[in-house]
């Protein structure tokens, strides 16, 4: 059986070079038989597909083949395979390569031969990567004696390589300005709280503006009301601001905060509410989300910290219910909105969700995907505030 025209067998059991629908196909079985563990079965299944004409699809499958040789103790199988991948046609996946290199002439203690293979693994791999593999290359670096090349990669693995979240910084800089300045002066206080606070009978005669701005103020008579959900939005802001870029993460923390208001606005019977955490909360369900689903390509700092999401969700909802005057409707539907958001909107640098179908030359319609969940979030949480709205306060004044 043949494919199109010039595209080779649609059979993989047949001999020669593969339809490219065919050999994605093989790429995701290969890749479900990996995960479960079957690596002998994996790497026939990645082996079939070395060779493509595609070297997107080639490399793809070299890297997945080595894995499989590496986790079956067949390591000089599994370096030939790497060292052959960096052979081809580069490809956004041929860093992965380089990287694996490194790390086995680590382990032989050809420390030259390690940092000249990082350095090769830096200069192609994606931002986000960077930071650690610089950090790698000091370290190698402190190793061979050469202090100063060490210091000037451990300054590089610190900066991060990536854009600096300036959006979480502005709103920092903005709420804590207003709740500093709000501290010093009743005065100021009153006109904050009066402006942009969440003040629902206002908002029922549309004043819907305060479904957002009430993110900037807080509780002047609890300091910590401040100072937690700052410290809050500087842990997790930046990450995610680093995951979907400076405009969308403004979108977020926007869609974040009216989700967590307007669930105030229906479910707390208080008449008025104040602060960001409504939105911090939605920032972690989005980022707890997104990483178990699309499973972006994080910092080691970032890494670790969302393995610690879900017991701060937890911790933080449990002291909400045992404290009346805080509003657990907020943090609540702020949550549920960003995790909404998480599950469909898709991170835009690299993740291993993409990873597959990227190299398949679909990136068209991965693009496509990423902008149909956008539209599908914001939509989705734009309805719900809407409807929120129609239906009013169910217990304001109840």
């Amino acid at each position: 059986m043949t494919g199109p025209a010039g595209l080779g067998p649609s059979d993989p059991n047949l001999p020669g070079p593969l339809d490219p629908a065919v050999a994605t196909g093989l790429l995701q079985r290969a890749q479900q038989l990996a995960a479960q563990g079957e690596w002998g079965t994996a790497a026939a299944t990645f082996g079939r597909v070395v060779g493509s004409g595609d070297p997107n699809l080639h490399v793809a499958a070299l890297l997945g083949l080595a894995e499989c040789r590496y986790r079956m103790d067949e390591e000089p199988a599994a370096l030939q395979a790497w060292i052959t991948a960096t052979q081809a046609p580069e490809t956004p996946l041929t860093w992965r390569a380089w990287k694996q290199i490194a790390a086995m002439r680590v382990q032989e203690r050809d420390l030259p031969g390690a940092a000249r293979a990082y350095r090769e693994a830096e200069r192609r791999a994606p931002e986000s990567e960077r930071p650690e593999i610089a950090s790698r290359l000091g370290w190698l670096a402190k190793e061979m004696g050469d202090t100063g090349a060490a210091n000037r990669y451990f300054r590089r693995s610190r900066s991060g390589g990536l854009p600096d979240p300036y959006v979480t910084w502005a709103i920092l800089a903005v709420t804590v300005v207003i709740g500093v300045a709000s501290l010093l002066s009743d005065d100021l206080a009153a006109t904050a709280w009066e402006l942009l606070a969440l003040y629902k009978p206002w908002v029922a005669e549309g004043e819907l503006w305060r479904l957002v701005t009430v993110v900037l103020v807080h509780d002047t008579g609890f300091f910590l009301h401040l100072a937690f959900n700052m410290y809050a939005l500087f842990i997790i802001g930046p990450i995610v601001e680093q995951l979907y870029g400076h405009k969308r993460f403004l979108l977020i923390y926007v869609l974040c905060a009216a989700g967590g208001s307007i669930a105030s606005y229906v479910f707390n019977a208080a008449p008025l509410s104040v602060g960001a955490s409504g939105a911090v909360f939605g920032l972690f369900g989005m980022l707890l989300l997104a990483d178990r689903v699309h499973k972006p390509a994080l910092t080691r700092n970032a890494r670790n910290l969302t393995t610690q999401i879900g017991g701060l969700i937890a911790v933080n909802l449990v002291i909400g219910f045992m404290f009346g005057s805080i509003d657990n409707a907020a943090h609540i539907g702020g949550l549920l909105a960003g995790a909404f958001l998480g599950l469909v909107m898709i991170p835009s640098g690299p993740t291993l969700a993409s990873f597959w179908t990227n190299v398949a030359g679909s990136s068209a319609v991965q693009t496509m995907l990423t902008r149909v969940g956008w539209l599908v979030g914001t939509t989705a949480v734009v309805a719900v505030v809407a409807l929120g709205l129609a239906v009013g306060p169910v217990r304001l004044f109840g």
